[in-house]
């Protein structure tokens, strides 16, 4: 068997077997290099040289994590949680409460696009707005699943059509920069035309959702949501207007110096500097705020160290060529067989981002050798990198919604989150890819 195959396949069941993700990285990325034949010291230190690409974004999701602890401190995100209650307990005097609830999955839905492009924090929101409104969505009923998927969508769908902000840097900076590289010339390409098929099967997958599969009721304990979230906040005028002042100022921040960061960093040290946190308190809430986002921190890490032994393998262009082998001259066969490959890589290294510079080199050639257009190998090669990305363990963008919804441990990441985004984005996904790159 291809040992990134195995690899991906022995970290997934173990995921699934509710084993911790990053035990799961790691001893499926040891089990792919004894699979490959490297030697077990020659795995560990290939492991290790890949640790290093994942501590950036570790230390970024740490600090704004003490940001998110801090802006829930000036109670911001509770006088949000208190008008959506109000709203709900006249809704309880007679009227349907749907019409909270699409209001509530709207909003998230809106915040999580706008942190694509607009305000492009990515999961940050996420530990700021979300813990607040669980109380809310216990009161209502809401499936969590249900704003897991909706979250995700937000988070993917955006940079895979939208050429702005971490679309910008998706679409233009890497998609079609390594499709160039490759062989096709990609200057006078639209990017959108490309990708609207794939976005379109990952919109039909939200409705699916949101209409059908989690539209009923779930329940859940809410002494322990009142434990572990503080329901009742104090806040006023003033730290609410300074809390706008603080995300204005990490936002500012960010764009100037290109680093979350410092400009989480900014945003915090403004609370301190303002009395929204005091300063003897601002030690324990940096902790706890690290605290909050250290997991995915560890899992980012431990993706990449098992990113970093999958490609020391050589085993991913294996994996194609073999593919390439039972394929002939069948377009359609060829199309699948590449999306397929696509979404074993980025479900083992956890971001599209980096896949896409690994299947490119090998998948350019080989389309243009199949008689693709440029615009059909523009949509096969950015599908195949998104896909995964929902649906990953180890992606941010199962693992931000997953810190927000399972701050009182009644959402569980694997079966919660990512089987219910690989069901309703990554098979989708699939089938509009292939379409797209059949019919472009």
């Amino acid at each position: 068997m291809n040992a990134v195959v195995a690899a991906v396949a022995i970290m997934l069941v173990l995921s699934l077997c509710r084993i911790h993700v990053v035990v799961a990285l790691i001893i499926g990325a040891v089990a792919g290099g004894l699979i490959a034949g490297l030697p077990l010291d020659a795995t560990i230190e290939a492991f290790n040289n890949g640790l290093g690409g994942g501590a950036t974004v570790a230390l970024s999701y740490a600090t704004l994590g003490a940001f998110a602890v801090a802006i829930g401190k000036s109670g911001l995100a509770h006088a949000l949680a208190d008008r959506a209650l109000a709203l709900v307990g006249k809704q309880d005097q007679g009227r349907a409460i749907g019409g909270i609830r699409f209001l509530i999955v709207g909003l998230l839905l809106a915040i999580a696009i706008s942190s694509q492009n607009i305000l492009p924090i990515h999961i940050a929101f996420i530990p700021l707005v979300v813990p607040p409104l669980l109380y809310v969505m216990a009161k209502l009923n809401m499936d969590r699943r249900l704003v897991a998927c909706v979250l995700t969508f937000g988070l993917i769908t955006p940079y895979m059509f939208l050429p702005v902000g971490f679309g910008g840097i998706y679409l233009n900076e890497i998609l079609l920069a390594n499709v160039g590289d490759n062989g096709v010339d990609a200057t006078d390409l639209n990017v959108m035309s490309a990708m609207a098929l794939p976005a379109l099967g990952m919109l039909c997958g939200l409705l699916v959702a949101v209409f059908f599969s989690y539209r009923g009721d779930r329940q859940y304990n809410m002494e322990a949501i009142e434990k572990t979230e503080r329901v009742n906040v104090e806040y006023n005028g003033r730290t609410l207007v300074m809390a706008l002042v603080a995300i204005l100022t990490a936002f500012v921040v960010q764009l100037w110096l290109g680093s979350m960061i410092l400009g989480a960093l900014a945003g915090f040290v403004l609370f301190n500097v303002s009395g929204v946190v005091k300063w003897k308190e601002a030690d324990d809430l940096f902790t706890e705020g690290m605290k909050m986002l250290a997991m995915i921190g560890f899992i980012m890490i431990a993706a990449s160290g098992f990113a970093e032994v999958m490609r020391e393998t050589g085993e991913i262009r294996t994996l194609v060529e073999s593919s390439v082998a039972t394929i002939g001259d069948n377009k359609a066969m060829a199309a699948f067989l590449m999306l397929v490959v696509g979404l074993l890589i980025t479900m083992g290294i956890g971001s599209s981002f980096s896949t896409i510079p690994i299947i490119a080199a090998l998948y350019v050639p080989l389309a243009l050798q199949m008689g693709f257009s440029p615009l059909a190998i523009v949509a096969l090669v950015g599908t195949a990198g998104a896909l995964g990305d929902a649906g990953s363990p180890a992606s941010d963008s199962t693992l931000g919604p997953t810190a927000g919804l399972n701050v009182d441990g009644q959402h569980n990441h694997i079966w919660d989150t990512v089987v219910p985004t690989f069901l309703h984005y990554n098979l989708p996904l699939l089938g509009f890819g292939w379409l797209a790159a059949m019919v472009l």
